[in-house]
């Protein structure tokens, strides 16, 4: 599919949830893919040269990009300026980034019938994974081409 998709992560030991929901549910992979990881780093600013690491895992020209992100802990975690300041020698060519799509991975949790824990930290432990900040707001995604997928776990 031509244009550039961008699906966050939090590493590149896994692909990411929506990427792979996105296969199996849409049979479709844009010419670009960038999976992004942000490392928040324990001091206030990361130097420029020190921001972007990008590693093409391996394959020289299959379009995949893994690119991390240091930011510091009062920098905003913008995405699409991270993008922005990306060398295209180093993405395997030019990101079209005025119309990238963005990809958030979401997971629900569900009460289960498993003796895991009592049933009233089990409910605890779940309404507090819905006090989460808009993942798309955070990252400074564009509203109209942010998709989330997800899944769901028991707990």
């Amino acid at each position: 599919m031509p244009g550039t998709a961008v699906f966050l992560n939090r590493g590149k030991e896994t692909a990411p949830l929506a990427m792979r929901a996105n296969l199996e549910h849409n049979h479709v992979r844009h010419d670009h893919v960038v999976i992004l990881a942000i490392t928040t780093e324990p001091v206030p600013r990361v130097p420029a040269d020190r921001r972007i690491t990008v590693d093409g895992l391996g394959y020289a020209d299959d379009g995949i990009v893994h690119v991390t992100a240091h930011v510091g802990y009062m920098e905003t975690s913008d995405v699409p300026g991270i993008l922005a300041a990306l060398d295209p020698a180093t993405t395997e060519g030019p990101l079209q980034l005025d119309e990238a799509s963005y990809f958030l991975s979401t997971i629900e949790l569900r009460r289960g019938t498993a003796p895991t824990m009592a049933p009233w930290r089990k409910r605890l432990f779940i309404a507090t994974s819905y006090i989460t900040a808009d993942a798309a707001e955070y990252f400074g995604l564009p509203r109209d081409r942010t998709v989330i997928m997800g899944s769901h776990i028991e707990v």
